[in-house]
């Protein structure tokens, strides 16, 4: 039985909250996005606004470490950051660890990553060659933002994370494996977690809203769109940075 669903979840009174979707080195798109929120603070102000980044800021884009320095600089307007860990900043650290999860990395968009920083993915098949070089040309502003993501926030009715929850676990109990990765048994559960799940990590080609759920990853480095979630009392809006310069709002 719901008591919440995502049609009549509220953010306290007085306060406004964006979800960011997975950026995978799209620094293009978070620019774009980032000037929409921008343009609509500037003509709405709130005092209380918040944007949260559900993770995967790295990978698969040729632009990880640009999207990373964006997101150091700060927001406009100084809105407060909140940063959450998604799956590909978790195996990036246990890269730069040790080379076991190497392969998985390379395989999943990690060499762009490498690129990013200058560091020759010709030798990717010497993971400790490439991880050595890796470790040397990261800043360290950068290690720091990686190993100070949050797991999950909780703002009202809302519950953000990046991938989903393990159904049956209550929210101040999940494990972090299943915060940062789990999918199908989140993502076919139907019944109430508690709080509406703001979640990226599963690619839809639109938001995906369900009584339980809020799916905002529309896969940037595939689509070229990168989406975020406003949420201010009961209403909530999408707004999607396109290419060329284009924006929706629905």
């Amino acid at each position: 039985m719901f008591t919440i669903s995502a049609n009549t979840a509220s953010v306290p009174p007085g306060e406004r909250v964006y979800a960011v979707g997975d950026i995978h080195g799209r620094i293009d798109l978070l620019d774009r996005l980032l000037d929409i929120i921008a343009a609509y603070e500037t003509t709405r102000p709130c005092a209380n606004t918040s944007v949260i980044f559900l993770g995967d800021y790295i990978d698969r884009g040729a632009y990880s470490r640009d999207v990373i320095e964006r997101l150091l600089q700060g927001l406009p307007g100084g809105l407060t950051a909140h940063f959450l860990r998604g799956n590909h900043e978790a195996i990036m650290l246990r890269c730069l660890a040790g080379p076991a999860m190497f392969e998985n990395w390379a395989a999943n968009g990690g060499l762009a990553t490498l690129k990013s920083y200058g560091v020759d993915a010709s030798f990717a098949s010497d993971a400790q060659t490439v991880l050595t070089a890796l470790r040397e040309a990261l800043p360290e502003a950068h290690l720091a933002f990686l190993r100070g993501l949050k797991t999950t926030m909780m703002v009202g009715d809302y519950f953000f994370v990046h991938a989903g929850v393990r159904p049956g676990v209550p929210l101040a109990e999940q494990a972090e494996e299943d915060c940062l990765f789990i999918r199908e048994r989140f993502l076919k559960h139907r019944g109430s977690f508690g709080k509406i799940v703001v979640h990226g990590h599963t690619p839809v080609s639109e938001p995906e809203v369900l009584a339980n759920r809020i799916g905002i990853d529309t896969g940037s480095f595939f689509s070229g769109r990168l989406t975020a979630l406003r949420l201010e009392g009961t209403s909530r809006a999408f707004l999607t940075a396109e290419g060329e310069g284009h924006w929706r709002e629905r």
